[in-house]
């Protein structure tokens, strides 16, 4: 099946991480993205240009379209995106991909700084822009050896956990690029089999659902799907909720207290209103009571969290183990803070 008109990647850098970028665009693609002069008219950059990525799979191809920009001020860029104007241009987002050069492990200061601000407010764009975890995009942070090539092996791993913990904290599943082009063919694997460099970031991008840009065809019926969900839900009355089915193939251990606490939570309700007589019930006491009816608000609660917990399955599906985790481990958090 061809997508007709697919959804976009927006890939950005750093200014002065332009030929990393420019380097990670063409491993990806297999060509060089054309740059344009720049505002003054000398320096030719390659911010505000297109470049096309050709997506084929067992399942589908796809001209995919990639906006390049580049940063200077990370906090004004996400300011600008995340503004009522911006709003058509996330709308056809399906991709998000930042560029940054990995500093040495003895880097500090500035150069450091500027660029966890830049995984940081591009993953503000995706978190607040695009839905954090409800988006169905695909978020990545390739990071470029650079200044880590010399790096020992110990020292190497230490600093790779660092950004990989940064990265996640924002949404964004870290990939570790050498610092030589080697494009997407073949690549080393991790210990679980599992792809690396740029062949994983071509992979994860496979892996997409990029149909539904904008002017497509794949609008209507997508929107037809949530409304034949919402009709199903609605005729199907009473929702059966399952408290110990919450874990979703994750871990089971990162939600053992998640799961007490939104029943709990679903339960503090009825629990207070039973205070009211000759005690409080079984919940406050520390006990579950599964045969107490939900009512309408709690039981959305409930299915609110679930599908939270589920988006965050979905996109992780195809990443490393430790990454999976990681994610798993902020959604949780995340979960809980809303409780």
């Amino acid at each position: 099946m061809e997508i007709a008109n697919p959804r976009r990647i927006l890939a950005v850098s750093l200014d002065e991480s332009m030929e990393h970028l420019t380097r990670v665009i063409k491993d990806l693609t297999g060509a060089d993205p054309a740059a344009s002069a720049s505002a003054d008219g000398i320096d030719a950059t390659i911010a505000g240009t297109t470049h096309t990525l050709a997506l084929t799979t067992p399942y589908y191809t796809a001209q995919v379209p990639i906006w390049l920009d580049l940063v200077s001020a990370p906090d004004e860029w996400a300011a600008s995106f995340l503004s009522p104007e911006a709003k058509e241009v996330l709308t056809v987002l399906g991709g998000v991909v930042v560029v940054f050069a990995l500093p040495p492990p003895s880097a500090t200061g500035v150069a450091v700084e500027q660029t966890k601000a830049l995984i940081a407010h591009v993953g503000r764009v995706v978190r607040e822009g695009l839905g954090g975890w409800d988006w169905d995009g695909v978020g990545l942070a390739v990071g470029v050896s650079g200044g880590l090539a010399q790096a020992g092996h110990d020292e190497m791993g230490d600093v790779l956990d660092e950004w990989e913990d940064c990265c996640a904290e924002w949404g964004l599943e870290f990939v570790h690029a050498a610092s030589a082009s080697s494009g997407v063919d073949g690549g080393a694997k991790n210990e679980f089999g599992e792809k690396t460099g740029m062949a994983r970031v071509l992979e994860a991008l496979q892996a997409n659902d990029w149909s539904g840009g904008a002017g497509g065809d794949d609008d209507d019926s997508d929107d037809a799907m949530v409304d034949g969900e919402e009709e199903e839900e609605e005729e199907g009355g009473d929702v059966e909720l399952d408290p110990a089915a919450m874990g979703f193939g994750f871990d089971q251990q990162d939600f053992e207290g998640l799961k007490r606490a939104i029943w709990n939570s679903a339960q503090e309700g009825d629990d207070e209103a039973a205070a009211g007589g000759e005690g409080k019930g079984t919940a406050a006491a520390g006990e579950e009571d599964d045969d107490t009816p939900l009512n309408e608000e709690e039981i959305q609660k409930l299915e609110r969290m679930m599908l939270k917990l589920q988006a965050v399955r979905d996109r992780s599906a195809g990443m490393p183990e430790g990454q999976r985790r990681k994610m798993a481990k902020d959604a949780v958090d995340e979960v809980m803070k809303e409780l």
